[in-house]
């Protein structure tokens, strides 16, 4: 309680120093859970003024590329919407930078995995919350950080594993590397969790029950603990051992009163 005392309190300060200073304020990286948590907090505080405005300030989520798994959450002056906060940060990154990191010689590299890249960065002294989403094809990654630890990882990081590595910054338009998935559709009875985890993963809706008693399964970074929990279009889900998805919802409704829903399983 007192932690969740300590967060609301730090998100009213942000709001309220971007409207009284008209620049912009903004947290450190955040899991999509702990977005949920404040967004919440937000909701049963009454700071919820309008869609996209919390306590008066407009807000937005920005992590430095599409659909991230850990982004900032960014408090706007009067002068600025999402848009041009967006083109701002592709023009000058004043809040998140994105390097590239790779194999200074590609025929002697190791095989590079998140966890590496994360590892490597973690061990510099470099606090989690410093560092959003790394996107990683085995050999280079992209690496958003904030700007505040950018230089360092530049001037200092240059080993992974057995692998010798150089950085640089760039654009975070130049991140090429996008997380594969595939659109997979079918029916379900409805949008509780165990029959959409039977559907993704070819499951038996007891098999699916079972996953979630046992703590395996995590909705927008939480702990599910219901399969009865109906699911909303945007929900992360992943499933520890099978892998992740993101539910996109109800297309239509059969003659049989089935529902046809969409999903991307990466």
């Amino acid at each position: 309680m007192d932690n969740e005392k300590i967060l609301l309190g730090r998100i009213k300060d942000l709001a309220r120093r971007a409207y009284e200073n008209n620049y912009i304020t903004h947290t450190d990286f955040l899991s999509q859970s702990e977005i949920y948590d404040v967004k919440s907090m937000c909701v049963s505080s009454g700071l919820i003024t309008g869609d996209n405005q919390i306590d008066g300030v407009d807000y937005c989520i920005y992590g430095g590329t599409s659909e991230p798994e850990r982004a900032v959450m960014c408090f706007l002056p009067s002068y600025l919407d999402e848009e041009g906060l967006l083109l701002q940060e592709e023009a000058d990154g004043d809040i998140i930078n994105c390097i590239l990191i790779e194999p200074a010689n590609r025929k002697f590299a190791d095989e590079l995995t998140h966890r590496d890249f994360l590892g490597a960065l973690m061990n510099m002294g470099i606090e989690r919350n410093r560092i959003g989403d790394i996107r990683t094809d085995q050999t280079k990654g992209y690496v958003f950080v904030m700007k505040d630890v950018a230089d360092l990882i530049c001037n200092e990081l240059c080993r992974i594993k057995h692998t010798t590595v150089k950085c640089r910054k760039v654009s975070v338009t130049e991140c090429d590397i996008i997380p594969e998935f595939r659109e997979v559709e079918g029916t379900v009875s409805s949008e509780r969790l165990d029959a959409v985890l039977a559907l993704v993963y070819r499951l038996s809706r007891s098999k699916a029950q079972e996953l979630v008693e046992s703590e395996s399964v995590f909705v927008d970074g939480r702990t599910a603990y219901s399969a009865g929990y109906d699911l909303k279009p945007g929900a992360r889900v992943s499933v520890r051992g099978y892998g992740k998805f993101v539910y996109d919802g109800v297309q239509k409704e059969t003659r049989r009163g089935r529902l046809s829903v969409k999903i991307k399983r990466y």
